[in-house]
C-alpha cells in the first residue's frame, strides 16, 4: 500500500473530514500557475477585443434540460441539481454556454452592436468519474462570438484558441476541424449513417446499441475501439453537405489557411444536439491518445431560440484548464514554486516592532512584498528564516535602529554584492531597495 491510499485509509478510519471525491484544493503553490494561466487567458481575450461576463454558478436546471433535453446523460446523470428553500429546481452549472446566452437574452444583449464578443473563466461541476485532469469540479476558460453567421467569425474564435495555447507555450497541438452543416444536410447524413451501423448493431458497445435508437451521430466519437473499427468505413457528413453549407466550411478553412493555422479534417468530430450547426472542432496535443482533448468549440445557430430567444446565431468554445495545466507541468513550461516576498523584515524589540510595522506599510505601499518575521525570537532563528523564505533582502529594525532612525538592509540572494551589509536612513528605504533590485537584474 503506497503512502496516499495508507493516509486516505487512515483518514476514513479516523473520520477525518475531506474535500468530496472528484474536487480538490488548490494550494498556493498550483495557484500560481493557475493565476499565470489565468492571466495569459484574460491577455488573448483583450487583443482579440473580446469582454469579460460573470454568469451565476448556479442556474435553473431548465438552463441546460430545455437545450440538451431531460432524459439526456448531462441532466439525469452528470449534473449537480438541487430544490431551493423556495421550490425552484436549481443546477450546478456544468458549462456555461447555455449560461451566456441566457444572459444575451435576458439583458437584451440583441441591441447592442453585433456580434457581442464575450470571456469566462470559472468553476463548473459535473458527477463523473475522476481521472488525471477530470475533477467533478473543473475549470474553463471559454469564448462565445454570438450575433453573427460570418465564417469568418468560426476562425477568429479558432484563431483566438490557438493563440492562447501558443502563448502558454503548448506549440505541440493538433487541430482537428469538421463540419455538421444545417439541419436540412444532417437528415440525410443521419438516414445513410443509420442504415450502415445497424449492419453491425450486434457488434456495436452497449451505449452505442442505445445510441443507434437515439441520437446515432454520437457513435462517431465513442471511444470504444471495436465502435472506431466499425466508424472508419462510415458514410462521412462532409458528403452530404448542401452547397450553403459546404461554402460555409471552405470560408472557415480559407481562413485558417490565410493565418497559417494548420488543421487536419476529422470526420470523428461531431456534436449530437441539433442547435450545434455547421463548424465543430478540437485542439489535443500531438500524439496524445485517450481523454487528452484540450479543448473544443463550435457554431450552435440554434442555441438561443431554443432557450426562448430569438433566432441568433453563435459560435463558441471552451478549453479546460486542469488539462492545460497538466501539459504545462510535464514540459517544464510552468513551475509551481511559489513567489517569495521581496523583503523579509526582522524586528527586535518592542521599539523595533512598531518602526518595523510602519517601514513594512510604507514599502508595500510601493509595490513592493513584505513578509514580516514575527517576534520573540532570536536573531540566529530570524535570519533562517529570512533565507528560507527565499526573500531578496532582510530589513533590521532593532533599537540601535530606532534611535538612529536607520535600517540595516541584509543582501540574501540573486546579487554579486550579497555579503554586503547597508545602513540606509528610513526615509530612503524604499529607494535603497528599488535600487538593490535593479541592480539585480543587471548583474542578471
Amino acid at each position: 500500500m503506497d503512502d496516499d491510499m495508507k493516509f486516505e485509509k487512515d483518514t476514513r478510519e479516523k473520520n477525518i473530514l475531506q474535500a468530496p471525491r472528484g474536487m480538490r484544493d488548490i494550494l498556493p503553490s498550483e495557484s500560481v500557475a493557475l493565476s499565470k494561466v489565468r492571466d495569459t487567458c484574460r491577455e488573448v481575450a483583450r487583443i482579440f477585443d473580446y469582454r469579460e461576463i460573470v454568469t451565476p454558478i448556479v442556474e435553473d436546471i431548465g438552463v441546460f434540460a430545455r437545450t440538451v433535453g431531460d432524459d439526456s446523460d448531462l441532466v439525469q446523470k452528470e449534473m449537480y441539481t438541487f430544490d431551493d428553500r423556495g421550490g425552484e429546481q436549481l443546477a450546478l452549472r456544468p458549462e456555461n454556454t447555455a449560461g451566456v446566452c441566457r444572459a444575451y437574452i435576458e439583458h437584451g444583449m440583441k441591441s447592442l452592436p453585433q456580434p457581442v464578443r464575450l470571456w469566462y473563466f470559472g468553476s463548473f461541476f459535473r458527477y463523473d468519474r475522476p481521472q488525471a485532469g477530470r475533477y467533478r469540479q473543473l475549470t474553463q476558460f471559454g469564448i462565445e462570438a454570438i450575433g453573427s453567421e460570418d465564417p469568418s467569425l468560426d476562425a477568429e474564435v479558432i484563431s483566438l484558441q490557438s493563440k492562447l495555447y501558443k502563448s502558454l507555450g503548448l506549440n505541440d497541438i493538433r487541430l482537428g476541424i469538421n463540419s455538421i452543416g444545417t439541419q436540412s444536410s444532417r437528415s440525410n447524413f443521419l438516414l445513410a449513417l443509420g442504415g450502415y451501423l445497424r449492419k453491425f448493431e450486434a457488434e456495436l458497445s452497449e451505449d452505442s446499441q442505445r445510441r443507434l435508437k437515439t441520437n446515432p451521430m454520437r457513435i462517431i466519437d465513442s471511444k470504444d475501439l471495436t465502435d472506431q473499427e466499425i466508424i472508419k468505413d462510415a458514410p462521412k457528413i462532409l458528403d452530404f453537405l448542401s452547397e450553403g453549407d459546404e461554402a460555409h466550411f471552405h470560408r472557415v478553412t480559407r481562413d485558417l489557411d490565410s493565418l497559417g493555422i494548420s488543421y487536419d479534417i476529422d470526420h470523428s468530430i461531431v456534436r449530437g444536439l441539433d442547435y450545434y450547426t455547421h463548424t465543430v472542432w478540437e485542439f489535443e496535443p500531438i500524439g496524445a491518445s485517450g481523454q487528452s482533448t484540450l479543448g473544443g468549440g463550435g457554431r450552435y445557430d440554434g442555441l438561443i431560440e431554443e432557450l426562448g430567444g430569438p433566432s441568433t446565431p453563435g459560435v463558441g468554445f471552451a478549453t479546460g484548464i486542469e488539462r492545460i495545466l497538466i501539459n504545462l507541468l510535464d514540459k517544464g513550461i510552468i513551475d509551481q514554486q511559489v513567489i517569495p516576498p521581496d523583503v523579509f523584515f526582522i524586528a527586535l524589540g518592542s521599539e523595533g516592532h512598531h518602526t518595523a510595522v510602519k517601514l513594512a506599510m510604507e514599502l508595500r505601499d510601493h509595490g513592493i512584498s513584505v513578509k514580516a518575521g514575527g517576534g520573540g525570537r532570536s536573531m540566529k532563528s530570524l535570519m533562517r528564516a529570512a533565507n528560507n523564505s527565499g526573500a531578496f533582502v532582510a530589513v533590521v529594525i532593532g533599537d540601535e535602529e530606532v534611535t538612529e532612525q536607520s535600517a540595516a538592509i541584509r543582501i540574501l540572494r540573486d546579487s554579486a554584492d550579497s555579503d554586503r551589509n547597508l545602513k540606509v536612513p528610513q526615509e530612503d528605504l524604499v529607494t535603497a531597495i528599488r535600487d538593490i533590485q535593479s541592480q539585480s537584474v543587471v548583474d542578471a
